[in-house]
């Protein structure tokens, strides 16, 4: 595990320079910190970016979630998928590409986390499914959280379901880009795809929609596990 040593970039430090604390590169931060305190990032798991018109910001590999500071962040072209800002002594994201299929699907934010929740959830729902499974629930209020799916205005209501896919693990972080985008292909309307015996990846449109769904997930998948104890279906 590396800690945070403030790694000095090799140029454009200004990209990650503010006192705004809506700045991409303080709101990542913050995120990281909040999300370290639910569970979801512990050991220096999982992973959050934003995309600001051109520029990508990407927390890195290897950083403690709780310490990380602004000048931490990695900064990437999306036109040209290269880094214009670089820390040294610090290494990318391998989380890099599958933030990208987010971003080219219109995401303005990308968050990955390695909630135990999420992972209990696939496990389920393979020992009941099996392999091609996907998550579903109804009829529950925090449902209303998560959109109708991309194009589509409001949010899902009570009596829907919502259904999230659910991809398979692999050695390599990065190897999971083709899975994840496969299955955003199967299921347009998603705005998150589980890993099983690994996490989730969540996008929204803004960082205010994806951390508020990424919220409401993670509520409904804690739901899910209590349910399942008590013999309670998910769907009606």
């Amino acid at each position: 595990m590396v800690e945070n040593n403030h790694a000095i970039s090799s140029s454009n430090d200004d990209l990650v320079t503010s006192t705004d604390p809506s700045h991409p590169a303080n709101l990542i931060c913050e995120l990281c910190r909040k999300f370290y305190t639910l569970g979801w990032v512990t050991g220096t798991g999982g992973g959050t970016s934003i995309k600001q018109n051109e520029h990508i910001f990407i927390a890195p590999s290897g950083v403690q979630k709780e310490l990380m500071q602004p000048d931490n962040m990695f900064v990437l072209s999306h036109s040209t998928r290269e880094y214009i800002r670089k820390p040294l002594k610090l290494k990318p994201s391998a989380c890099t590409p599958l933030f990208l299929a987010a971003f080219d699907r219109g995401a303005g934010c990308c968050i990955h986390t390695h909630s135990q929740w999420a992972v209990l959830v696939t496990l389920l729902v393979e020992n009941e499914k099996g392999k091609d499974g996907c998550f579903e629930i109804s009829n529950i209020e925090q449902i209303k959280g998560l959109p109708k799916g991309k194009g589509k205005e409001g949010m899902l209501g009570f009596f829907d379901t919502l259904k999230i896919p659910i991809i398979e693990n692999t050695a390599h972080e990065e190897d999971l880009t083709s899975s994840l985008e496969a299955a955003m292909e199967r299921y347009p309307e998603t705005y998150a795809v589980l890993v099983r015996r690994h996490g989730i990846y969540v996008w929204g449109d803004n960082v205010h929609k994806a951390k508020t769904q990424a919220e409401s997930l993670d509520y409904l998948f804690q739901l899910a596990v209590e349910m399942k104890k008590l013999g309670l279906p998910w769907t009606i």
